[in-house]
């Protein structure tokens, strides 16, 4: 790689995404630093619009975690994983990332990351879509049993407080610090993330189809592909088509 590589840090403690900034401009002068993210969902568009060489992810993030966001990325982006998980579940980090950093992040781990980050750039390897989707399966756990399944979203307005019931909800979109519910009457806010209602909804039912989006099957309506190959959904009441990332597209293969 001849070109000046790029980098992009996401984090919700600016503090946090400041310091390993001047770590990173420290061990690593060459490498720019084109832009901080304060959530997933932000760090997601910023990929998309900025397309770094390499993204340093926090995995707990509002709106989307790190893992949802780089299961997401449909260029050649990089990841480095940040995280103040446990040892097992940074097993699943590894299978899915470049590397992965331990908070409070060492100069002398940050060298090691750097050195793999360098070669691997060199060499252009891509990230692995499906290491990527069983790591993000690791990290959700085991799916819910029927008796702990979601029934209702419980969502607030106001002094209002609304039940949902799980049949009403067409689509659920991370959206910043929220993620949208969207019915056929209405649209409600909640601040549950996308990964922690997929976990808790009957999968049969419930798709994930998107790094931000996860669709009501009894809903949809009908899907095309555009002249890119890419795959969209059309669900019953919702006026755009929704689309289907790569990594999620094989779902669809048997219908």
């Amino acid at each position: 790689m001849t070109q000046q590589p790029t980098a992009l840090i996401a984090d919700d403690e600016p503090h946090l995404a400041r310091f390993l900034t001047e770590q990173l401009t420290q061990l690593w002068p060459e490498l720019r630093i084109v832009g901080q993210a304060r959530n997933g969902v932000e760090a997601a568009r910023m990929i998309a619009d900025l397309q770094p060489d390499l993204a340093f992810l926090d995995i707990r993030m509002p709106g989307l975690s790190g893992l949802e966001v780089a299961q997401g990325i449909e260029g050649a982006t990089q990841v480095v994983f940040v995280t103040a998980y446990d040892q097992f579940a940074v097993e699943a980090f590894e299978r899915a990332a470049l590397d992965y950093l331990l908070k409070p992040v060492s100069d002398a781990r940050l060298r090691q990351t750097l050195a793999r980050v360098q070669a691997s750039l060199n060499q252009g390897t891509a990230t692995d879509d499906a290491r990527m989707a069983q790591a993000l399966n690791q990290l959700q756990g085991s799916t819910a049993t029927p008796a702990e399944r979601l029934r209702w979203i419980r969502a607030s307005a106001g002094e209002t407080t609304f039940q949902v019931p799980v049949a009403d909800v067409v689509f659920f979109e991370a959206d910043e610090k929220y993620t949208v519910v969207h019915t056929a009457q209405r649209q409600h806010l909640i601040r549950t993330p996308i990964a922690e209602l997929a976990a808790r909804l009957d999968p049969d039912q419930f798709w994930q189809v998107h790094r931000a989006t996860l669709i009501n099957l009894d809903w949809l309506e009908s899907s095309r592909r555009d002249d890119a190959s890419r795959l969209w959904l059309k669900l019953r009441g919702v006026a755009r088509e929704l689309p289907v990332s790569r990594a999620y597209v094989h779902l669809f293969k048997a219908m």
